[in-house]
């Protein structure tokens, strides 16, 4: 829509992420007027400095590392010679073609899309700071919408006191946007981002230390989990240090790199030195300078408060989504958040509310893990009676076959209503595997029908089906 031309909207959504793209998208397919604005290209941090680059330097990385057990399938092709430039051009084509991909469905489903950084004016009305381009010279827009969803996802965040300088000291934004490796890093953080990266980094053959505050690698799993993947990366050769304790003031920049003491707490600190920091503490919400002391939406520990039956705040027309409301802050979930505002804005009234516990979690390192429902540990914590079928993916004949076969299916069923609690995955693609789990939770499937249904032989699926017979003691091949 050229500037100038009406401004009234049915749905303004402000922030192109996943989250704010899908609910655009969606609700012009329901016959709203919706307008798109963002300050950066459409797709957001998943598409650009987040999931997809990312992804895309992880399977360069297990391809180099397949390429080194070559001989192992009968073929001999020596050590491969890593071009991380060619890696990293590799991982901007990728991300460009997806992002081509995102703007012919702009037009496809017939959104408007304006450019520019956008601020609320009050619940309903969103004035565009217009960047300036061929088709317009700037200025401001002011959006009027009868609804309107707030969707300006989140930035990554560091320790108090340690300021990446996107030299020594960096942050997922800067290795995404560099084309050369470090040869050795100290990885602050094992959450999703800092044990893909340490997996990703170690696999191209860069000395990795992969510091953790907490007891345990991706402390969000269940833990068994979190003890095989530490298993892993130590055999692979990484340094992981638990319970890491330093002071984030006292590490030292130099033009070499940088230094610290580093030491579990009441121990004895050691030295280590490393080329590069790669800071993966978490990221924080971008709730600041969009507006919201001009409506009636309340903040809660840096998030948008929201009503999950809908994603509604407590401005009547004001939605929110994504990283700004919290929750798991995952793209598939804001993706989820947003259908489910785009279908209230539109008035369907068959929807659910959004339940963070049947919405799964994907990290891709390697091996990958992949989960949905309730850990052990919250079983136990809340006091829920359950039972769990274990698998390893060594009774599987696909994963012998493809070669990797660390790693396990863990299915947790309650043993006084046969619900299933949980799905947990370790392994070779795990990530995949738990799309089966997701729907079994939806459609409220037991571990016993989970079972039940037919898993095509050889797959790497049927490490599910065996978990899920295995809560009953009735797994065939394990």
């Amino acid at each position: 829509m050229a500037v100038g031309s009406s401004n009234d909207f049915d749905l303004v959504v402000l922030g192109a992420g996943t989250g704010g793209y899908t609910a655009a998208f969606r609700a012009a397919q329901l016959g709203l007027k919706v307008a798109l604005v963002d300050q950066a290209k459409i797709g957001g941090t998943c598409l650009h400095v987040g999931c997809i680059p990312t992804k895309a330097l992880l399977e360069s990385a297990s391809f180099a590392e397949r390429i080194r057990h070559a001989k192992d399938y009968g073929i001999e092709v020596g050590d491969p010679v890593l071009d991380y430039a060619r890696m990293a051009e590799r991982r901007d084509q990728v991300v460009k073609r997806l992002w081509t991909g995102l703007k012919s469905l702009v037009d496809k489903n017939k959104v408007t899309w304006i450019q520019g950084t956008g601020k609320l004016d009050g619940p309903t009305v969103v004035r565009v700071a217009m960047t300036p381009n061929a088709d317009n010279p700037g200025g401001e827009r002011v959006l009027q919408g009868t609804d309107v969803i707030l969707a300006t996802g989140s930035r990554v965040k560091s320790l108090p006191g340690l300021e990446p300088d996107g030299k020594r000291i960096v942050t997922s934004d800067d290795v995404l946007t560099t084309n050369t490796l470090p040869k050795d890093v100290i990885v602050v953080g094992a959450g999703a981002v800092g044990v893909e990266f340490a997996s990703m980094y170690h696999d191209l053959g860069v000395k990795v230390t992969l510091l953790e505050y907490l007891p345990g690698l991706v402390p969000l799993e269940d833990r068994e989990v979190s003890q095989a993947l530490e298993r892993s990366f130590t055999r692979r050769g990484m340094t992981v240090m638990t319970n890491a304790r330093f002071d984030p003031k006292a590490v030292k920049v130099t033009k070499a790199g940088v230094s610290m003491e580093v030491g579990p707490e009441g121990k004895e600190a050691a030295n280590l030195t490393a080329e590069l920091m790669l800071v993966a503490t978490g990221r924080a919400a971008n709730t600041e300078n969009v507006g919201l002391e001009t409506t009636r939406a309340e903040i809660d520990r840096g998030f948008v408060k929201v009503d999950l039956k809908s994603m509604r705040t407590r401005e009547p027309h004001l939605y929110a989504i994504g990283d700004v409301v919290g929750g798991l802050m995952l793209a598939h979930t804001a993706g989820h958040e947003g259908l489910l505002a785009a279908h209230t804005i539109a008035g369907d009234k068959d929807t659910h509310p959004m339940d963070y516990v049947q919405q799964p979690r994907a990290t891709y390192c390697r091996p990958e893990i992949a989960s949905v429902g309730l850990t052990e540990e919250q079983c136990k914590a809340q006091g829920l009676p359950y039972k769990v079928g274990k698998v390893p993916f060594q009774a599987i004949a696909k994963a012998i076959i493809g070669g990797e076969y660390e790693g396990f299916a863990k299915v947790i069923g309650n043993t006084e209503t046969g619900d299933t609690l949980g799905v947990h995955v370790i392994g070779p693609h795990a990530t995949d595997l738990i799309a089966e789990a997701t729907l079994a939770f939806s459609l409220d499937a037991t571990p016993w029908e989970i079972g039940a249904s037919t898993h095509p032989h050889p797959t790497l699926t049927e490490v599910i089906g065996e978990a899920a017979m295995a809560v009953d003691g009735r797994s065939i091949n394990f």
